[in-house]
C-alpha cells in the first residue's frame, strides 16, 4: 500500500463554503492526503436528531427548513451547483420523509437512517468544491466499506468484515492514485440497514480506514491547534501539549476532552497509527502528535471535564456479604444497552455513573421508567443531576507519593461527591457540583500546571 494519509474534517471545518474550501485547499496541499472523512455540516446533526425525536408539524417544517438553509448556503456559493443539485434535493426529500414517519413512530433504527443524512450532503458538496478547485476526487458510500452490528445509536464496527469490504471497493481506488471522499460515523449492519458510531463518531471512521487501508496515520482537523493542558475556554492559560501518548489521549478523550472521540484511538493503538490533531482554520499553527512513545510523559498531563452526569446511587442492606448483587445490577443496566463509567461501592450500596455517548440519547432518557423499576426491584434506587466530573489526567499516578494529598489541598474549600482512583495509572476521577465545576478546573490547573 501507499505511503498516505486519512484526514478527518469535523462539522465546524465543513459548516459553510468558505470552510469546505480551506479543507480543500489543505488536502491540496498534502499530496500525502488520499481519503478524506467528513462530518456533518455543523449544527445538522442535532437537527436531525431532534427530527428523529418527533415534532409537531410546524416545529418539523422549521428544522426541515434550516437543514435546507445550511445547504444551500454552500450551494448558492458553487461555480456549478447543477452537478450536485439533484442528490441534495433527493436527500432533503428523503430527510423529510424519514422525520414524517418519526412522529408516529420513532425507532432507534429509523434515528440512524435520519440522523446519518448530514454526513451524505456534506461529502457531496465537499467533493464538488474539490472538483471545481480542479481537483479529481471520487465520492465513496462509506456504507459499503464499514460493517457494523445491529447496536443502533452506538453500533460496534465488525472488523474482519470492514477489512474485506475495504480490500475489495476502498484499496484499489487508493491504490490506483485516487483522491477519496466519504463520510464517518456511519456504517451498515448484517441486514443493509444503516447504523451510527454514536456522537462524534466520525475520528473513529477516520482511524478505522487508516487502519484496513494501513496508512500511515490519521490527521484529524478540527477548530482548535491541538488538544490543550484543559479547555481554554475555561482556563485561558491553558497550552497546547505537542505530544502526548495514546494512554493519555484515551483518557482525556474518555471524560471529556472533545477534540478525540474516546473511541479514535482503538485502532490507533492496535496499529501503532499516529494521530495528528490541527486547526483547520489555521492549519500552520500547529498541532498535537498523539504516538505510542511520546518525548515527555510528566505527572500531571491535562484535566479534563464532563459536564451533565447523571449519579445512581443503589442501596440495600441485604446486600452485605451477598453474592451476586453487583452482577443483577451490572446485567439490569446492560439488557437495556446502557454501559457504566465510575462505580464505587460501600458495605450495604453502590454509586455508579452513566455513559451517554449514545447519538440520539440525551442523557436522561436512558433512565427509563421500565430501567427504574426494575432496579427498584433489586435495591433503592437514588437519581443525581446537576454533576459534573472532573478529571486529572497524568503518568504513574499510583506511583506517586502525596498525589492524594495534593489534590485534596488544593481542592480543601471545594465538595467532592465521588472519588475514583487506582483503576487507571493515568487518572484519578472527581465527581463535584456542577456550580463548581470550573472553579474545581480553574484551581486544579493553577496549582498543578501553572
Amino acid at each position: 500500500m501507499l505511503n498516505f494519509s486519512v484526514a478527518k474534517f469535523g462539522g465546524t471545518s465543513v459548516a459553510n463554503h468558505e470552510a469546505m474550501t480551506a479543507c480543500a485547499n489543505i488536502v491540496i496541499a498534502d499530496p500525502d492526503t488520499r481519503v478524506v472523512v467528513l462530518s456533518a455540516s455543523a449544527g445538522v446533526t442535532n437537527l436531525l436528531v431532534a427530527l428523529a425525536n418527533g415534532q409537531s408539524s410546524e416545529e418539523r417544517i422549521r428544522l426541515l427548513s434550516e437543514i435546507r438553509q445550511i445547504q444551500e448556503n454552500i450551494l448558492s456559493q458553487l461555480k456549478d451547483e447543477s452537478q450536485v443539485r439533484s442528490e441534495i434535493e433527493k436527500i432533503l426529500a428523503h430527510i423529510a420523509q424519514l422525520a414524517e414517519q418519526a412522529t408516529t413512530n420513532s425507532t432507534e433504527e429509523l434515528s440512524d437512517a435520519l440522523i446519518s443524512q448530514g454526513e451524505m450532503m456534506s461529502s457531496l458538496l465537499f467533493v464538488q468544491v474539490l472538483k471545481e478547485l480542479n481537483v479529481d476526487a471520487q465520492w465513496v458510500d462509506v456504507r459499503t466499506v464499514v460493517a457494523t452490528d445491529s447496536h443502533f445509536g452506538k453500533a460496534m464496527p465488525n472488523d474482519e468484515q470492514t477489512q474485506i469490504q475495504s480490500d475489495a471497493l476502498l484499496a484499489p481506488l487508493v491504490q490506483q492514485g485516487k483522491l477519496i471522499v466519504t463520510q464517518g460515523f456511519i456504517g451498515r449492519d448484517p441486514q443493509g440497514r444503516t447504523t451510527t458510531l454514536g456522537r462524534g463518531g466520525s475520528d473513529y471512521s477516520a482511524a478505522l480506514l487508516a487502519e484496513v487501508l494501513k496508512a500511515k496515520n490519521v490527521l484529524i482537523w478540527t477548530d482548535v491547534a491541538g488538544i490543550y493542558t484543559t479547555d481554554p475556554r475555561i482556563v485561558p492559560t491553558a497550552w497546547r501539549i505537542d505530544s502526548m501518548s495514546f494512554s493519555e489521549a484515551a483518557e482525556m478523550a474518555t471524560f471529556g476532552a472533545k477534540v478525540l472521540h474516546p473511541s479514535t484511538l482503538l485502532p490507533a493503538v492496535r496499529s501503532n497509527l499516529p494521530v495528528y490533531v490541527g486547526s483547520s482554520k489555521d492549519p500552520q499553527a500547529g498541532g498535537t502528535w498523539v504516538t505510542r512513545e511520546p518525548q515527555q510523559r510528566p505527572q500531571f498531563r491535562a484535566v479534563a471535564l464532563r459536564r451533565d452526569q447523571t449519579l445512581l446511587t443503589l442501596s440495600n442492606p441485604s446486600m452485605v456479604h451477598a453474592q451476586g448483587f453487583l452482577a443483577q445490577i451490572f446485567q439490569t443496566i446492560a439488557d437495556h444497552k446502557i454501559s457504566v463509567d465510575m462505580v464505587i461501592t460501600s458495605e450495604a450500596s453502590v454509586a455508579l455513573t452513566l455513559d451517554k455517548t449514545g447519538s440520539a440519547s440525551s442523557g436522561t432518557e436512558l433512565l427509563s421508567t421500565e430501567l427504574l423499576a426494575q432496579l427498584n426491584e433489586i435495591a433503592q434506587v437514588k437519581v443525581d443531576t446537576g454533576l459534573s466530573l472532573v478529571t486529572l489526567i497524568g503518568n504513574e499516578l499510583h506511583k506517586s507519593e502525596g498525589v492524594v494529598k495534593t489534590i485534596f489541598d488544593t481542592l480543601e474549600s471545594y465538595s467532592i461527591r465521588m472519588i475514583s482512583y487506582g483503576a487507571s495509572t493515568n487518572s484519578i476521577c472527581m465527581l463535584v457540583n456542577s456550580n463548581q465545576a470550573n472553579a474545581v478546573v480553574n484551581t486544579l490547573h493553577k496549582n498543578l500546571f501553572e
